[in-house]
């Protein structure tokens, strides 16, 4: 382990956090003990509750009000921790800045993103209005984000996900700090653009020297980026040291299970005599964009001509950048918005339908979201939740009837039953993604439209749901439209995969065709940027 220096910039040193609830202590983070040095950067790895994001909260004084800390968190020969807001509020913004996970909920809507950008500048930095505006263009420039004059003036739901985390990142810098904490700042991106925001947190590392902690679950990523590596396991560092010796002779056994967390396996081909479910043919989605005051309308055309067929137990899996359209072709194919040319499901077009005669088809054609606790209603108990459905397709159950299948889909995802009388917010977010498939499997559907269901999943739960979800095709005879951006998830889950960029297929194939022999340029900068080449995984193993 490497020991502390004269370039150690900030250390946490047997810090303890634990947190008042109405039944009892929690004790979050138990005695850890963090450096970084100049120019360094360290990752913090472990699964969700791990306690990393809470020890990086709470050397920045910002844990929640119930939360109490013990030890010492040393910046620069001063000891941090327990400063008032005032004079913590001279350090934080300026000499020690926080990127977050999600920066559509960091960025105020109602604010430009000059604004925004220069607002730390005039509190921190002491600069005037008009000063630090113009700093704040030089910071977009300094971040690569297209048109920054007339970026300056947007408002953050203008901007892509990439662009607003290249905001997060620009608004990180603005006063030039030491130490820049990034708390899972790439878990919501596509793979292209999660490997573009790496290479300009390195290039921005170099150029700039400031020291990295950077708070992740994916591997991956740590291999990469880190100079050195602290796993966390429930409040504690397990293992910690140089990235390479970690990943070449991993020596804590939970060490060894994150590593061999990557969803593996190959889905049995479908055999050509099963039927066809579904067909899609010539599929387009058009969208009027409003242009301004006066000015003509712009039409978006987000899916455009695409045609696939779906047999019985098959998985197509879908991949592309944010804003190719997968989603959107996901949701046309389900009839949930107005599309273009024919959807044909059992024989029946149901393209074209009203809601009427599509709500009998609804219990068999289900969707599956990426964010379970966004889709899951915090007012109605677990039980509530799955059976709710069963209220509208299957109006003869009595209460009990319903009840039981709750108990029944439950059990089919590996949670107890007697969880059902919970709310989702007493559930973790792999159990939360587990409660939203149950709530489909009730229904007993056909054919599940899975829309980024890991994305935002620890690897570990990630292999845990992909394991699930080839359990319940398996056990049900299930067609999967699985939507995502990991390339790692698609191929353990699909027998074909189509690749999409703006709004067209660009490449088709069976996942072992696509994965191994890719065709398109477009794909081989996906696979590239996922770091999924076999040289690239033989290295990793």
């Amino acid at each position: 382990m490497t020991q502390e220096n004269s370039r150690t910039v900030l250390s946490i040193r047997d810090l303890k956090v634990d947190f008042e609830t109405g039944t009892g202590t929690i004790n979050a983070v138990r005695g850890v003990d963090i450096h970084v040095e100049a120019g360094e950067t360290v990752a913090i790895v472990g699964e969700s509750g791990s306690g990393k994001s809470q020890t990086m909260m709470a050397a920045m004084g910002l844990l929640a009000s119930n939360g109490r800390t013990e030890g010492e968190v040393i910046y620069k020969g001063r000891n941090i921790l327990g400063l008032s807001t005032r004079q913590l509020n001279d350090i934080r913004g300026a000499k020690i800045t926080m990127i977050f996970q999600e920066p559509m909920t960091s960025l105020d809507p109602l604010y430009t993103i000059g604004r925004q950008l220069a607002e730390p500048m005039v509190v921190h930095g002491g600069l005037s209005w008009k000063e630090a505006k113009a700093k704040a263009l030089e910071l977009l420039k300094l971040v690569n984000i297209p048109e920054p004059e007339r970026k300056i003036k947007a408002y953050p739901y203008e901007m892509s996900g990439g662009q607003r985390q290249r905001v997060m990142i620009a608004m990180a810098l603005a006063n030039d700090p030491d130490v820049l904490i990034a708390d899972e700042p790439t878990t919501a991106l596509d793979v292209t653009t999660q490997a573009q925001i790496l290479d300009l947190l390195r290039d921005l590392q170099k150029r700039l020297g400031m020291a990295v902690m950077f708070i992740t679950h994916d591997l991956g990523i740590v291999r990469r980026i880190s100079d050195r590596v602290y796993v966390m396991k429930t409040g504690e560092v397990v293992e910690s040291g140089e990235t390479a010796k970690i990943f070449a002779q991993p020596e804590h056994p939970y060490t060894k299970m994150l590593l061999d967390a990557e969803p593996t396996g190959h889905k049995p081909p479908v055999p050509d005599s099963a039927p066809v479910l579904l067909e899609a043919q010539k599929v387009e989605v058009e969208f009027e964009l409003d242009s301004g005051f006066l000015q003509p309308k712009h039409i978006l055309r987000a899916v455009d001509d695409i045609s696939f067929s779906l047999r019985k137990g098959q998985t197509l899996g879908i991949v592309g950048e944010s804003g190719s359209g997968k989603s959107t072709l996901g949701r046309a194919i389900l009839n949930l918005l107005p599309a273009g040319g024919r959807v044909v499901f059992h024989g029946q077009q149901i393209s074209g339908l009203d809601k009427v005669a599509m709500r009998a088809l609804r219990k068999d054609m289900q969707l599956i979201f990426q964010d379970p606790f966004g889709s899951l209603s915090p007012r109605l108990t677990v039980g509530q939740i799955i059976s709710e459905g069963l209220l509208v397709h299957e109006p003869s159950l009595t209460a009990k009837d319903r009840d039981a299948r709750a108990c029944q889909a439950l059990e089919e995802v590996s949670l107890d039953p007697v969880m059902r009388n919970r709310y989702p917010h007493e559930f973790s977010g792999g159990q939360r993604q587990r409660i939203a498939i149950a709530r489909t499997m009730v229904l007993k559907p056909e054919f599940v439209v899975l829309d980024e269901p890991t994305s935002a999943l620890d690897r570990t739960i990630q292999k845990q749901v992909v394991e699930l979800l080839r359990d319940l095709q398996k056990t049900h005879e299930l067609t999967y439209l699985f939507i995502s951006h990991d390339l790692a998830v698609v191929r353990a889950l699909s027998d074909t995969v189509m690749v999409m960029q703006r709004g067209k297929v660009v490449e088709a194939g069976t996942a072992d065709a696509i994965f191994e022999a890719p065709k398109c340029d477009y794909t081989k900068e996906l696979i590239g940027a996922a770091m999924l080449t076999q040289q690239q995984m033989m290295e990793t193993a």
